[in-house]
């Protein structure tokens, strides 16, 4: 990885800082992208220091805003003249719904239209830097995931894990929806599952029931490292050189929802994003 430039979302802790510190460590050239400064430049001393990297860069991006996704694309793209790999990490499990500044629903917000924005802004520079990888993150709770096209901003009702589920099955259809649009551009785009990972997501929950929940898990979790062993294989590894619009889990091809590889739908979906992003 010498050379390559990566960014990883969500990179101050559990699977992105793995993730971030796991690229460092093969000699790439890491940014790393989280909301609150001072946590990221805890997690950028910590992953130097480790990895005897000093090719770390702090940049600072609040995944719930869309101006604030354009500004820092922009200012990437004004300090950096490739991308290599673009890892979409960062997530959140949100207990009540409340609205983004952009009046957007928050769960979907941060877990998907981010991550759909962030690539899109920086299509260019991927396309330039080919062959280059994008990789997402979803969930295995895609599985169990319905996805309404009428209510993509759960208007109707509201359940946390349920919106959690369903914005990660966004996720994935988007991945594969992207992977055949880009074809023929030399940008892989990939999805991971991660597995049952002890992370801060529940924390962001906002729910002490939640909370506890994850806390009494957390025997049964896999560590952040653990977890972020697929992101890295799947952004570095030769192996898989050219393999577009799959699905990733421990380190091997996997099946993902059997909705998630309906080509219609995955095109309705994409219609129904860029209409909420006026894209």
């Amino acid at each position: 990885m010498k050379d390559k430039v990566c960014i990883v979302t969500g990179s101050n802790s559990g699977i992105g800082k793995e993730t971030a510190l796991a690229l460092a460590e093969m000699g790439a050239t890491v940014v790393t992208v989280v909301r609150n400064k001072e946590s990221g430049e805890k997690a950028c001393s910590e992953i130097i220091e480790v990895s005897g990297n000093n090719s770390i860069d702090l940049m600072i991006c609040d995944l719930s805003s869309m101006e604030s996704i354009r500004r820092f694309a922009a200012e990437f793209m004004n300090k950096y003249d490739r991308l290599d790999v673009l890892i979409n990490n960062a997530g959140a499990v949100i207990s009540k719904r409340q609205l983004t500044i952009d009046g957007f629903e928050q769960t979907l917000a941060v877990n998907y239209l981010a991550p759909f924005l962030l690539t899109h802004e920086l299509l260019s520079v991927l396309k330039a830097s080919a062959p280059s990888r994008v990789i997402n993150l979803s969930s295995g709770l895609h599985k169990r995931a319905k996805l309404n096209l009428d209510d993509l901003q759960s208007e109707s009702s509201y359940k946390s894990r349920n919106v959690y589920g369903s914005a990660k099955l966004m996720v994935v259809m988007h991945t594969y929806e992207l992977a055949s649009r880009l074809k023929d551009t030399g940008i892989a785009v990939n999805v991971v599952l991660p597995g049952f990972v002890a992370t801060n997501l529940g924390r962001s929950s906002g729910s002490l029931a939640s909370r506890l929940m994850f806390g009494m898990m957390k025997p049964f979790q896999l560590s952040p490292k653990e977890g972020a062993e697929t992101s890295v294989y799947v952004a570095s590894s030769s192996d898989i050189e050219g393999v577009t619009g799959k699905c990733f889990e421990k380190k091997v091809e996997t099946e993902s929802a059997e909705i998630s590889y309906d080509v219609e739908l995955q095109k309705q979906l994409w219609d129904a994003t860029i209409s909420l992003l006026r894209l």
